[in-house]
């Protein structure tokens, strides 16, 4: 966006160093990208996984076979094929295998239901599925639904980690959880599939930078899922942005290693902690089930981090866990939080834990995604998202579509190479988020500050309404969170004949503190206007969540609704 009438105050303020324009001149593919690395870094880790390792030139030996094995099984340019699988060692050859053979990503959130997998495969038509043993009878219970599915790969958990692999199966099947049964009649085992194209030779499929090379479902966090269409371009533009962005902090000599626990199906995970660090060579050590909070610490004290990649709830979690005090964490330079608002509170208790701040950036599926970040040299949590990245142009703009100036509420609109290419086979939703002048429409509401950065207050879609006054439930949230007492918070409107729309709290306590309702309410009385004091608040055991950690208020409504309006506001 050339527009000289948008002002852009963030470029005054980018760390040294950092150019205002990315080079788009010649934008390669996520293959390209991929080959170069592996030139440049062979001898060094790559991935670790369950404690085995392997190098960029080990790696980019498996994803040459996994390319080959595809074009033998008649995967075309363009074909859509899935991965349903958590971090496991197969994930990373997988995603880059597919695209070298020309194919189309296509990630699938292994706790999804078999209602949920037939909608997304049939959606983006995929051919082929690889998918955790684990996980097989979902697709299984699908298949009489799927339109297009020819073959399922089935991974074991220990799939590439040699003879370690062996014992790591044994223990998924037979210790932590069986492998339920399933039926899957075109389907065959990972290393039944990487022989296949054993004595077959590669044959460049001929893809540019303008290709499809995810399509990257939303959330559906606020609605039916849809498939964002990333194309090569829009992903290599992406990880240069977050190239220019982060890497001159990433200092030292020696390997550096970047816990990859966000699951890798994830947009934030993909970009941040896969192509990313793909891109600068380092090594991605990889958590197969982030919820085992204790194996993660123990995991930590083994090897410690030098970035991590997380959400606000994972570093809540963490931040409070039995032996994090044990973590070295002298070497962390980059802890990032992304995918959802980091609390004040929960920050603030990192800083005094880690001596080092969270750096929050902003990003959705659609932005591939990295659209903002604080300055990485931060001393201190801002409370903000940070700048706009380079070559990227955020404005906040009005219901009418017009651009709003500093200081003034409206919807976050980014321009950008990163920008998608729209939503897969679904024109008219794209044309709804997208403005005249070639903007993507976040949905979230947002302040532009005179100095560049951009304050997130919230979604669009969760604004309450009291008297018609707006209530925004992250600034609900974040005060509830400070309270000593409470680990996690959520905060929904519920209809009140009154006032339209009353605020309601769910809060979840830490383990062995007390407060009762009424304190929480006075606590939030003493912080907040007297319209945004939740008018109840609830205790729970827990709250819904996406994989990631994204809390669910749709879900939550849903839920409250469901039983009759249980912990609606009192009259």
């Amino acid at each position: 966006m050339t527009d000289s009438k948008i002002a852009m105050p963030w470029l005054e303020h980018y760390p040294e160093g950092v150019p205002a324009e990315i080079d788009l001149s010649n934008l390669g593919t996520i293959p390209d990208l991929f080959e170069q690395s592996v030139a440049d870094y062979s001898a060094a880790l790559a991935i670790e996984s369950f404690g085995v390792t392997m190098t960029y030139g080990q790696l980019g030996a498996e994803v040459r076979r996994i390319a080959i094995s595809l074009q033998k099984m008649g995967l075309k340019k363009g074909d859509r094929a899935a991965i349903m699988l958590p971090n496991v060692m197969a994930y990373p050859p997988l995603i880059y295998g597919i695209l070298m053979a020309g194919g189309v990503v296509v990630n699938v959130n292994p706790l999804y239901t078999a209602r949920e997998v037939t909608l997304q495969l049939n959606d983006s038509g995929a051919r082929v599925i690889f998918v955790l043993e684990n996980f097989a009878h979902t697709v299984s219970d699908s298949l009489d639904k799927l339109e297009k599915l020819e073959t399922a790969v089935v991974i074991a958990p220990g799939d590439l980690l040699g003879w370690k692999g062996k014992l790591v199966n044994f223990v998924s099947r037979w210790v932590k959880r069986a492998v339920p049964p399933f039926r899957l009649p075109a389907s065959m085992r990972y290393w039944h599939f990487v022989h296949l194209g054993s004595t077959e030779k590669f044959r460049p499929p001929g893809i540019t930078a303008d290709d499809i090379a995810f399509l990257q479902y939303t959330g559906g966090t606020t609605g039916i899922s849809k498939g964002a269409t990333l194309l090569h371009r829009n992903v290599v533009a992406n990880v240069m942005q977050a190239e220019a962005w982060l890497k001159p902090f990433v200092k030292g000599a020696g390997p550096k290693v970047m816990y990859t626990a966000l699951p890798l199906y994830h947009i934030f995970a993909l970009t941040a902690c896969c192509l990313f660090v793909t891109k600068i060579g380092a090594m991605q050590l990889l958590i197969a089930n982030p919820r085992d909070i204790p194996g993660f610490v123990k995991q930590l004290q083994k090897r410690p981090p030098n970035m991590l990649a997380l959400v606000n709830t994972l570093f809540n979690v963490l931040s409070h866990a039995p032996g994090i005090e044990q973590v070295d964490f002298s070497d962390l330079q980059l802890a990032i939080a992304g995918g959802m608002s980091t609390q004040a509170a929960v920050a603030k208790r990192w800083h005094e834990l880690t001596g080092k701040p969270i750096v929050e950036a902003y990003g959705l599926s659609e932005t591939s995604p990295m659209v903002t970040s604080n300055r990485p040299e931060i001393t201190e949590f801002t409370g903000t998202i940070g700048y706009p990245v380079s070559s990227t142009v955020v404005t906040i703009r009005s219901p009418e579509g017009d651009i709003l100036p500093a200081g003034e509420a409206g919807e976050v609109c980014v321009h950008g190479p990163q920008v998608m290419a729209g939503y897969w086979n679904r024109p008219d939703e794209t044309a709804k988020v997208m403005t005249a002048d070639g903007s993507f429409r976040s949905g979230d509401v947002g302040v532009l500050q005179e100095d560049g950065q951009i304050k997130l207050i919230d979604r669009i879609k969760d604004m309450i309404v009291v008297s018609g006054l707006k209530v925004f439930p992250n600034e609900v949230e974040d005060v509830l969170a400070s309270h000593p007492a409470v680990l996690e918070a959520a905060v929904i409107g519920l209809p009140d004949p009154h006032s339209g729309e009353a605020v309601t709290a769910y809060v979840v306590l830490r383990e062995g503190a007390t407060a009762s309702a009424e304190e929480i309410r006075t606590f939030a009385r003493d912080r907040l206007s007297g319209y945004k004091v939740p008018r109840s608040v609830n205790m729970r055991d827990e709250l819904p969540k996406t994989n990631v950690g994204k809390i669910l208020r749709r879900e939550l409504r849903d839920q409250v609704a469901y039983a009759g309006g249980r912990g609606s506001p009192s009259p």
